[in-house]
């Protein structure tokens, strides 16, 4: 076993689950808490500028890597669809509105995963972090 140095990207003390998610959800690298997670809305930095871990942790094709992150984002979709219409009707029955109600449905099943989106990578890397400690191999160039 190697030693390790307070510098160490594999240093033994890491986040706790929660503490990943938290700072995933912030936009922030779920194993060091120090690096950025996105370029962009729609982009992810390829590696944490402080520790140097790939967000992109597959050993496959790249995005295969993201099928869960795409997973949850179309969960979260369905999940906030069914409360707001469930919500919706709960609130105008015996006579909702079904025009405004197939509209506004449609609206939300499109904003919801563009919003999410970011969310869902960050949320996804953590997950994966949680169940997949990183290896050395994830910090290679």
């Amino acid at each position: 076993m190697r030693p390790t140095t307070a510098a160490d990207p594999l240093e033994p003390r890491r986040p706790s689950a929660r503490t990943a998610l938290v700072l995933a959800l912030r936009g922030r690298c779920p194993h060091c808490g120090q690096g950025r997670l996105r370029r962009s809305w729609f982009s992810t930095e390829p590696r944490c500028a402080r520790c140097g871990l790939r967000f992109d942790r597959s050993r496959e094709e790249e995005h295969e890597y993201w099928l869960g992150a795409f997973t949850l984002n179309f969960i979260v979709t369905e999940v906030v669809f069914a409360i707001a219409l469930l919500t919706a009707l709960l609130v105008t029955w015996p006579t909702p509105p079904w025009t405004l109600l197939l509209v506004g449905g449609g609206v939300l099943m499109i904003a919801t995963p563009i919003v999410f989106y970011p969310y869902a990578r960050a949320l996804w890397l953590a997950i994966d972090l949680i169940f997949r400690p990183p290896q050395p191999e994830d910090f290679d160039c």
